[in-house]
């Protein structure tokens, strides 16, 4: 098709401030996250992405020095959320979506950070930027599991870097959009133990979150994904 007589799309910067009060101090952190109005749906704030950026400010002090991926990350909210906290942050998207790529670099230029890389990851292809990721700690995704065809790419994608790194995570944010729709077969298929995350331990069950108006409530769940070891010991969860 050819676009070349086609409008830039317009963009508009949502700002999300977490706040946190602990012993007599008060933190928070201001970030302001571009959207591209009226595109696919990579390039626009979910609520997923909100809970699990809120889940990384709750744990921000475990997350510096941390090596940190985000899968899918579009605008990139959770990504940019723990680069300002601190960690080592790669942020991916598909290779077959070169705009959602340059979002990601436009929600780095927004918050400042100028050492956060920026990759082309397919689901369920192991290309060489896949093979030749650094160590990681924790890997991240909010919403992945959007089209349940999508769903064994991903978890193909996310075992091939768990088995690389026993000791990372997979934390992941998805909306309940279908009773029908489940990953529990793949984990079992592909060896990994999943642990869900209450809402309210750490904040997120609030009806606005981090200053916005997308519901932290809104039928939103949160897991935290490991490899199964040997003996099927469960690993301490931060």
């Amino acid at each position: 098709m050819d676009t070349s007589g086609a409008e830039t799309p317009s963009t508009a910067y949502k700002v999300f401030t977490f706040e946190d009060s602990k012993n007599d101090r008060q933190e928070s952190l201001c970030v302001s996250i571009p959207e591209v109005l009226d595109p696919q749906y990579g390039m626009y704030v979910w609520p997923s992405a909100v809970v699990l950026a809120q889940y990384l400010w709750t744990h921000r002090e475990q997350l510096r020095d941390e090596t940190v991926l985000e899968l899918g990350a579009g605008v990139s909210l959770p990504g940019v959320v723990a680069a300002r906290c601190g960690a080592k942050v790669i942020l991916s998207d598909s290779t077959r979506n070169p705009l959602c790529l340059e979002n990601c670099r436009r929600s780095c230029e927004a918050n400042g950070l100028r050492d956060v890389d920026v990759l082309g990851l397919t689901w369920g292809e192991i290309s060489p930027d896949l093979v030749l990721l650094p160590k990681l700690d924790v890997i991240l995704g909010s919403d992945v599991f959007y089209e349940p065809q999508d769903f064994e790419d991903v978890i193909v994608t996310v075992a091939f870097l768990l088995r690389k790194n026993p000791r990372a995570q997979f934390w992941t944010t998805y909306q309940e959009r279908s009773a029908d729709w489940s990953i529990e077969a793949l984990l079992h298929r592909w060896k990994m133990n999943c642990v869900e995350v209450g809402l309210e331990t750490f904040a997120a069950d609030k009806p606005e979150l981090a200053g916005s108006t997308l519901p932290g409530s809104h039928s939103i769940d949160m897991m935290i994904i490991t490899l199964k070891t040997g003996d099927d010991e469960q690993r301490q969860i931060i």
